[in-house]
């Protein structure tokens, strides 16, 4: 019998591997990005719904940290339309290899969030990273706007999980991604309502669409979400950090296995993702040193 230490470990993997698979999904879903993005929010709010009425997990929460909740729920709503629009205009390498430079934003905005001091190494770091994204920025013109989508992306990712972070304290993670998902598509269906963005061709998808979006929400989206939360009661979060860093190698080898030669970059992106990565990764073990010295 494995330890629940090890279980979650092993659960971890797995989530973070689905995350991976999340971006050659966007990629093998033919429609663009606001409407993957309106169907995954919409249908993965349902599931957690249910989830919720199943375990008769209480909706209730106050008005502030509802407002709270939406807000983070149209930033939710933004990453994941910059995210798939990236996909879609580069490739699944060239997105999910600039979207790691999301430790780094977390580093800058942290400060700012917790009112601390900045550390010197996060800035020395910072200006590593710049330069990794100067390598992928050589790639080639064509990857410039998937490059800036995703850019922003990774940008909107540390926003919101910086949100999260003080939510979670208070409050369960499938109230959190119910509400979140719920106000992120109706911000998305505002939208498409006033741009005469809904119509017959909206609704009507192939039949592997429908699957992959299926996929997306329930596996992706709202299981990994919840799993996520619940992993970190009994993983730490230097593990947990770690590990996430892997998910930009698992997507990358998965969209090299199914895209094939599409998905092959020159030297310099590797060399460009692998200084990002290396640097988030030597981030995250400064970090947990730093927190054990406090706590010894």
């Amino acid at each position: 019998m494995l330890s629940d230490k090890l279980r979650n470990y092993f659960l971890l993997h797995l989530i973070v591997f689905i995350w991976g698979f999340t971006a050659v999904l966007g990629k093998l879903i033919s429609i663009d990005a606001l409407p993957l993005v309106w169907y995954r929010m919409s249908l993965a709010a349902l599931c957690i719904l249910l989830y919720m009425a199943l375990r008769k997990i209480p909706f209730a929460l106050s008005g502030k940290t509802l407002l709270i909740l939406v807000m983070a729920g149209g930033v939710v709503a933004l990453h994941w339309i910059t995210f798939f629009g990236a996909i879609k205009v580069a490739n699944v390498s060239v997105a999910l290899a600039t979207m790691a430079t999301g430790a780094f934003f977390g580093s800058l905005l942290e400060p700012l969030w917790y009112g601390r001091k900045v550390i010197g190494y996060e800035v020395v770091f910072g200006l590593i990273v710049i330069l990794g994204l100067y390598f992928i920025f050589n790639v080639g013109t064509e990857y410039t706007e998937g490059i800036l989508l995703a850019l922003a992306s990774a940008f909107l990712g540390a926003v919101f999980t910086l949100i999260n972070g003080r939510l979670i304290r208070h409050h369960k993670p499938s109230v959190i991604g119910f509400y979140e998902l719920l106000s992120g598509a109706l911000f998305v269906t505002v939208y498409l309502g006033l741009s005469s963005g809904f119509s017959v061709d909206f609704f009507e998808l192939k039949v592997s669409d429908w699957l992959y979006i299926f996929i997306l929400a329930s596996v992706c989206t709202a299981y990994a979400f919840i799993a996520s939360v619940k992993v970190m009661r009994h993983v730490s979060p230097y593990t947990v950090l770690l590990t996430v860093n892997l998910e930009p190698v698992y997507g990358i080898l998965l969209a090299f296995a199914i895209f094939g030669d599409s998905e092959r970059m020159n030297t310099q992106f590797y060399i460009g993702g692998l200084i990002i990565l290396l640097t988030v990764v030597a981030n995250g073990i400064l970090k947990n040193r730093n927190s054990a010295k406090r706590v010894g």
